[in-house]
């Protein structure tokens, strides 16, 4: 795969330190969404078949910091990881970050944002297309039981987020 021109080299000074710290308070949450997610949508994890064990790392640009899946219902990891820090991954996802979400609940067409370099995939591309063909098969919004997890102000939170950003797909200019 062919990737895009996302900047590596960290944006600001001190973004080590603010990455690590919003992985600090991102984990209970993130834990406790994966472990919900695993116990409501098993059949999820059963279609990834052998690349349940496989790391994925799912890379919002635009955030200090990535996030690491191994979907493995016996050693399940969902965790935010600092860039710097990341582990070796079988598979990786780059892109904006509602993007990504609008991509776990089939909103966007992953086709279409990966062709238009908005989305970028890399390593085992036969992992990623069975992680995104078991989201696409999940009824309903994974985004929405997810903020409805926490209540009234799970739901503001999303809803912001959207508002944020009311065109994922468009592309992101550097100087």
């Amino acid at each position: 795969m062919t990737p895009t021109s996302e900047p590596t080299a960290r944006l600001w000074p001190g973004e080590g330190a603010i990455a690590r710290l919003a992985c600090l308070v991102l984990q209970p949450v993130l834990t406790r969404v994966v472990r919900r997610v695993a116990a409501r949508h098993p059949s999820l994890f059963a279609r990834l078949g052998p690349h349940q064990a496989t790391d994925f790392l799912i890379d919002p640009v635009e955030l200090p910091f990535a996030l690491h899946l191994r979907p493995d219902p016996q050693a399940l990891v969902f965790r935010a990881v600092p860039r710097d820090a990341a582990p070796q991954a079988g598979a990786t996802i780059r892109g904006r970050f509602l993007l990504l979400l609008e991509l776990i609940d089939a909103e966007q067409d992953g086709d279409a944002a990966f062709f238009s370099r908005d989305l970028e995939v890399s390593g085992d591309t036969e992992a990623v297309v069975r992680l995104r063909n078991a989201l696409d098969d999940m009824d309903g919004s994974l985004a929405e039981e997810t903020s409805a997890m926490f209540g009234p102000a799970g739901r503001a939170v999303l809803a912001r987020l959207r508002r944020a950003y009311p065109d994922a797909t468009k592309p992101r200019e550097y100087a």
